[in-house]
Order: structure tokens, then C-alpha cells, then sequence
């Protein structure tokens, strides 16, 4: 029997062990922004990699609920290293089980944070699970590390991620796939955001408009020439998501804000459209702009590392019997980052749909198979070199 034959049907033999998992995962609730709601999750995490044969360690967080770290128990000195990486927050406040329920039903499991990505978690941890009781010890030694604060831009981890990135020999990302048919997701836009102010002069608009500046008319045109950026042909779209400012109807405005999102496929792109924007300078008479912001995550690009891993995937998959592909997705991930540093492949988590909305769900016949085809990459050889 093959490698790929035993940790199919030996994943396919555990697949209610990880929908019980998965269930509970998702019903401990953990949004980004409430720190004190990760605690739960990591201890249940920390548990099942140390099952797993990992010893695991928890890195607070000031702001957020921190990180959780996992090597192999008996490390090898000396030995290369290849990083597994997902993320435990949701963007589900808590209470949201009780008009979303974890539930079953015709083979989908549904509920806050399944798909994006507490399954990626899932899979990961019985890839470990697997390789480790049908004695397959891969040669490239597997860490893990997951972060509770990617929804919100990784703003603690980022450093840890950055570090890490630079250490291992390669990168293999849990975040849900592309599309029912679960492809690899193998470009990702990259995103910059920006908060712009303009600044102007309050005056009665009857009485002294001539004495006021506005700082909303000053903005209106900022805007205007901000859409003028986008470019379909190019994978470039703008998108000013929130305006405010003013006081009343009858006051010029003295102040205005909009917040401003940017989605690139090309970095040369975003270090462009990042320089233009923060060269802004006001046209109205007697007003001012001021540009926070910039590059938020870089694009993932089809790197030759990149393309390196996504063939050793789908080959792997080959000897599995499954159908794969790859595409371009449009939000962010981790894996932008790492990828600036090591060959990193995207998209291995769940089969399913539906992230950050109501009908959020993954496809549990598919996840043994995701599993055992992270287990066979995580066994790849590093020759030929993967830089």
C-alpha cells in the first residue's frame, strides 16, 4: 500500500474524531477583539498538539489573546524546519452560536469560524496525528504556530510571523481553500489602508462663507481622485468604505475623515499607489490633508519557491485521487507575509463556504483528504531546492 493510500484511509477512519473536534472548537466562540475568549481555545489546541506528539507554548498578547507555539517533543538538532500556520479568531462576536448554531446536516458542518479556518486547525493537527501513528517522520521537522489576531491584521504576531518566516525552509498555510472545489490559493491581492483628514475652517455658510474652508469640499475631491487609481485590467480596485465630518448643516466644515481600502496583485503596484497616496496635499484654499496608513499585507505572488510547492501539491494530490487547483483570492492572509521570505503555499485548509458570513460552513467528507494531502507535503523532500 502507499504512503498516500495509508494516510487516506487512516484519516478517513478518524473523520468523526475531527468533526468532534471541530464542533467544539467552533463552540468556543473567539473573536478578535476579546481577548479573554481565546484562552479556551488555545488550552483545548495546546492539548491536542501535545497529543499530537508536540510540546506546546503560549506567548501572551497585550492586546490581543496572544499565540501559541508548537515543536516536535524529541527535536532534532540541526534539523531544517517547516512552519504549519493558521489562525483561531473569528470575526463572530460571542452569542452569535445562538442564532448560528454549530450544527450537522446533510454532511456540512456550519457555525462561526468552521470554515475560516478552526477546520484548517483541525487538519493540521491530525496531519501531525497521522504521520505520527503510522511511524512517518518527515525529514523537514513540522512546527506550528497559531495566532489569534490575523482577522484584525496580525498586529501583535506580525514580528513573531516575520521571524519565523526567515527560519524555516518553507511555509504551508491553513486558511480555508478557494471555491467548492477546494484549490490552493496561490495569488492573493495584497491590501493597503489609509485613513485620510482633511482639515478646513468653520464659518456660517450664510453669513460668512467667505471666511471658512471646507475641509468635506477639500475631501469630495480627494475621493474623486483616489477612484481615478483603480485599475480591473491591473487587479486594482479602491474602495473609500467610511466618509464622516462636518457639524451642522449650516457650518462649513472645519473637518472630515474617510477611511480608504486598496486591493493590489502586484507589490510594485502597492509600493507605487502607497507612495502616491501619502504624497497628498490639499487644493482647497485654506485647507490641509493628513494621510496615515499604507501597505497593510503584501500580495502573495507566484514566487519560483511558491510554484515549487504548489507542483509538489499537486502531484501529492495525484497519488491521493483528488482533484486540485489554484487560483487568486482576494483577502489577505498570513501567508502574504511569509511568502516574502520562504516558499509558502496558501489555501490548505477546509472544503466548504461561506467565511464571515451567515451560512459559513465546511464539507466534512473533504476533510480527511485535505488532511492526509497536508501530511504528504509536510513528508516532501527539500532537493531540489524549493528557493
Amino acid at each position: 500500500m502507499t504512503t498516500a493510500r495509508r494516510l487516506l484511509d487512516h484519516l478517513r477512519s478518524r473523520q468523526d474524531d475531527m468533526t468532534a473536534l471541530l464542533r467544539d472548537l467552533a463552540l468556543l466562540e473567539s473573536p478578535s477583539h476579546e481577548p479573554v475568549t481565546q484562552e479556551p481555545v488555545f488550552s483545548r489546541l495546546a492539548a491536542e498538539l501535545e497529543a499530537s506528539g508536540m510540546r506546546a507554548r503560549r506567548f501572551p498578547g497585550k492586546r490581543t489573546g496572544g499565540q501559541l507555539w508548537a515543536v516536535p517533543r524529541q527535536r532534532r538538532r540541526g534539523t531544517p524546519a517547516q512552519l504549519l500556520i493558521g489562525h483561531c479568531d473569528t470575526v463572530w462576536p460571542v452569542g452569535t452560536v445562538e442564532t448560528m448554531p454549530v450544527e450537522i446536516r446533510d454532511g456540512r458542518l456550519s457555525g462561526p469560524g468552521v470554515y475560516d479556518m478552526k477546520a484548517g486547525l483541525v487538519q493540521g493537527i491530525f496531519a501531525l496525528r497521522a504521520l505520527r501513528s503510522l511511524g512517518l517522520a518527515p525529514a523537514v521537522e513540522p512546527a506550528f504556530f497559531i495566532n489569534s489576531d490575523e482577522e484584525i491584521g496580525s498586529v501583535e504576531s506580525l514580528p513573531r510571523i516575520e521571524r519565523l518566516a526567515r527560519r524555516v525552509r518553507r511555509v504551508f498555510v491553513l486558511e480555508p481553500s478557494l471555491g467548492a472545489a477546494g484549490d490552493l490559493k496561490t495569488r492573493r491581492k495584497g491590501s493597503l489602508r489609509f485613513t485620510i483628514r482633511a482639515f478646513g475652517r468653520a464659518a456660517h455658510s450664510g453669513l460668512d462663507p467667505e471666511k471658512g474652508a471646507s475641509a468635506i469640499r477639500e475631501l469630495a475631491r480627494v475621493i474623486q481622485w483616489l477612484y481615478t487609481l483603480a485599475d480591473p485590467s491591473r487587479g486594482i480596485t479602491v474602495n473609500v468604505g467610511v466618509i464622516a465630518g462636518g457639524l451642522r448643516a449650516n457650518v462649513i466644515a472645519p473637518e472630515a475623515r474617510a477611511e480608504l481600502d486598496i486591493r493590489v496583485l502586484a507589490g510594485e503596484d502597492a509600493v507605487r499607489i502607497e507612495r502616491e497616496v501619502l504624497a497628498l496635499t490639499a487644493e482647497t484654499p485654506g485647507t490641509r490633508v493628513e494621510v496615515l496608513g499604507g501597505i497593510d499585507r503584501p500580495p502573495l505572488e507566484p514566487t519560483p519557491g511558491n510554484r515549487a510547492l504548489t507542483a509538489a501539491a499537486l502531484r501529492r494530490a495525484g497519488e491521493l485521487g483528488i482533484a486540485l487547483g489554484e487560483g487568486t483570492a482576494g483577502g489577505a492572509s498570513d501567508g502574504s507575509l511569509t511568502s516574502r521570505f520562504t516558499p509558502t503555499l496558501d489555501g490548505l485548509g477546509a472544503v466548504g463556504d461561506g467565511a464571515h458570513a451567515v451560512h459559513e460552513h465546511v464539507v466534512l467528507a473533504r476533510l480527511a483528504e485535505r488532511a492526509a494531502l497536508l501530511a504528504l507535503l509536510l513528508l516532501e523532500p527539500l532537493s531540489p531546492p524549493l528557493g
